[in-house]
């Protein structure tokens, strides 16, 4: 008569909270007896900064890692690794523009010298003497002979891109003409193939 009820059954336990953002709960005795930490302490854990809040150690990493960047560029220079190369020497057309020009001889590289000789004897020689006349004379038909074998160049070099590529990217026929006007041993990225050693 004073037994328990057979339809009774155990009042349910209450089930702990859980944070509607993370799904985690919040009961503070979860997770193996160690409280959840709040959402505030999980951001700020998983915030890194982006620069050394002191700055002169902002300054020394940046120059360091500038520093490091020009000594590759430098390297890429003189072995021509693509990867580190400067922009305006990056590309296969540019690569084999360059390996032309250097495979052949040019008359503009001697241009530079040609004139640096000009300047030199107009000091010692009188400007209305006969043989300066004859130096200037020769100077300007050096200069038209550079003209003209920069063009055929410009011309053969073009053919060659069109064929090996399908077309010609802008700006590579100058870049091989300006680089021909260079004295060879002057010339960076520096010269990878010998004269006479034409690319593929």
């Amino acid at each position: 008569m004073f037994g328990r009820k057979k339809d009774q059954s155990p009042a349910p336990q209450p089930m702990p909270a859980h944070d509607e953002l993370t799904g985690r709960s919040k009961d503070p005795q979860s997770a193996k007896g160690v409280p959840t930490p709040s959402r505030k302490a999980q951001e700020d854990a998983r915030k890194r900064p982006l620069v050394p809040n002191d700055r002169a150690a902002a300054k020394t990493a940046d120059r360091e890692a500038r520093r490091e960047q020009q000594a590759r560029m430098r390297r890429a220079l003189d072995t021509g690794e693509e990867r580190f190369l400067p922009i305006r020497d990056k590309g296969p057309q540019k690569r084999y523009a360059r390996d032309y020009v250097d495979a052949r001889f040019s008359l503009g590289e001697f241009v530079m010298f040609a004139a640096l000789g000009i300047v030199v004897l107009t000091v010692v020689l009188p400007q209305n003497s006969n043989a300066a006349i004859i130096l200037f004379g020769a100077f300007w038909v050096m200069v038209a002979f550079v003209v003209i074998d920069t063009w055929l160049m410009g011309r053969k070099l073009k053919r060659q891109l069109a064929a090996k590529y399908g077309s010609v990217d802008q700006g590579v026929i100058w870049y091989g003409c300006m680089r021909s006007l260079q004295f060879r041993r002057m010339r960076l990225p520096k010269p990878l193939v010998r004269r006479g050693e034409w690319p593929s």
